[in-house]
């Protein structure tokens, strides 16, 4: 059986975009040049911005928006920028080292760090995966009417298409994720025209508020939002994607690649960001204006999009974005998964075997949650899905930070002062937030 290997290997044939990029790096100065290699190195920010829209941000942000109205938009805002830096960190690290995040941490740290981070790892890709679940088998009820039990099964079958694509090679791969980016960017833009918000509510949403923090709800779904953002898996996939576009031996070639990936993520989390932001301000405008602020399910805001927006296609288009939401997150995911594996094991398994281990592991608590207390409860499996990300983020984020802040892995390369502590100030917030929301579990009633 096929494998999928890791970006670096043949298979995923990095040569010919390589040469593209050297060839248009050579002509950097002249205006077609710069855009020649801008779009050689385009793909990879794509790919890891598919996670930044998955079915988890869905629930956040639907559930945020019909319970707090606009407030919560400043998360969705400050977790895209938290998202921008470490990404295009990561990338750096890859670049750089010629190695993905978790073949940094097999080499420097000792073996029982190593797994405890893989598994970690895995935890949160195992989540992450849940939410694919349920976004795609709730998707697949929504246009087809299939019992949610059946369509989380059916999730399974996702790994043939996995199967084909690696065989088509990796710019494949990225086409098929860009091209369901853009149907949900297309459906989003046609139900914000229908909910038609007010426009000063929509960027006063953007201001920081105390209460956030106040508020152990409010706090809960930042926290989601925050967890379906910045994704640990996320930062361990870019490390390693990001090398398909290759770069020269000289630190000339590398400054050019790092500059140009950091261009592609930051295009793409940009684009990421305005489909959560959309999804917010539609529940905001649509069920928050209209009563409805306790969303509890994904399934209510479809049935509730039609008649409250007075179009019939409002429902349909949301769940036709919600199942291209649902396979372009399972794609990365699977690859990540793939990554992670590879880098801290050196263990490569063929993607059927890895697929069907990473959603069994997603399916089996989906089903029995749908079965012990019915559908409506598989929306707060989702966020509890996002909140599990969240808490797993800093085992991700601290091992980049400390490989791209030491000279000696990254030479002159290093994060700068300046950049290091943003980038830590980052990684404080994620563990101060993380903190606040487990006190306020423990403490409420």
């Amino acid at each position: 059986m096929a494998e999928i290997s890791h970006p670096s290997q043949p298979s995923w044939p990095p040569l010919r975009q390589k040469a593209k990029a050297d060839r248009a790096g050579r002509r950097m100065d002249s205006p077609a040049g710069f855009w020649r290699t801008m779009l050689a190195f385009a793909g990879p920010g794509y790919i890891v911005a598919v996670g930044y829209m998955d079915p988890g941000n869905w629930a956040t942000d639907l559930a945020g928006g019909s319970a707090y109205g606009y407030d919560l938009l400043s998360v969705v805002l400050l977790s895209n920028v938290m998202a921008t830096v470490l990404q295009a960190i990561s990338a750096k690290l890859g670049i750089v080292t010629g190695r993905d995040l978790a073949q940094n941490c097999r080499a420097h740290y000792p073996p029982v760090v190593s797994v405890f981070l893989w598994i970690a790892c895995e935890i949160a890709i195992c989540a992450c995966d849940l939410a694919e679940v349920i976004g795609t088998a709730i998707a697949l009820k929504l246009l087809f009417g299939l019992p949610l039990v059946v369509g989380v099964c059916l999730t399974a079958l996702d790994v043939l298409v996995i199967l084909h694509l690696q065989r088509r090679g990796f710019r494949s791969f990225e086409a098929l994720v860009v091209a369901l980016i853009v149907v949900i960017a297309a459906a989003f833009a046609f139900e914000i025209a229908l909910a038609r918000p007010p426009v000063a509510a929509v960027l006063s949403g953007f201001l920081p508020r105390p209460e956030i923090v106040g508020d152990p709800r409010m706090l809960y779904l930042a926290i989601g939002i925050l967890g379906a953002t910045v994704m640990p898996h996320n930062l361990y996939l870019h490390s390693s994607v990001v090398r398909t576009r290759g770069c020269g031996p000289t630190a000339t070639r590398k400054r050019e690649a790092i500059r140009f990936a950091t261009i592609d993520s930051a295009i793409a989390l940009t684009l990421a960001f305005v489909i959560n932001g959309a999804i917010l301000v539609v529940s905001a405008a649509t069920f928050h204006a209209s009563g409805h602020s306790d969303l509890a399910v994904i399934e209510d805001a479809q049935v509730l999009l039609s008649p409250l927006l007075g179009n019939p296609l409002a429902g349909t288009v949301f769940a036709l974005a919600l199942l291209a939401s649902g396979q372009a997150s399972t794609l990365t995911v699977t690859l990540a998964g793939q990554i992670v594996m590879e880098g801290f094991l050196r263990v490569r398994l063929a993607p059927w075997l890895r697929r069907l281990a990473t959603r069994l592991l997603a399916i089996l608590p989906a089903l029995a949650v749908t079965a012990l207390y019915g559908d409506a409860a598989t929306g707060k499996l989702l966020i509890l899905s996002q909140v599990v990300l969240s808490l797993q983020l800093p085992l991700a984020v601290i091992p980049l930070l400390h490989f791209t802040g030491r000279r000696r892995t990254m030479g002159p390369f290093a994060n700068r002062m300046a950049l290091s502590g943003v980038a830590w100030s980052i990684g404080g917030l994620i563990v101060v937030l993380n903190g606040a929301l487990i006190l306020s579990l423990v403490g409420a009633p």
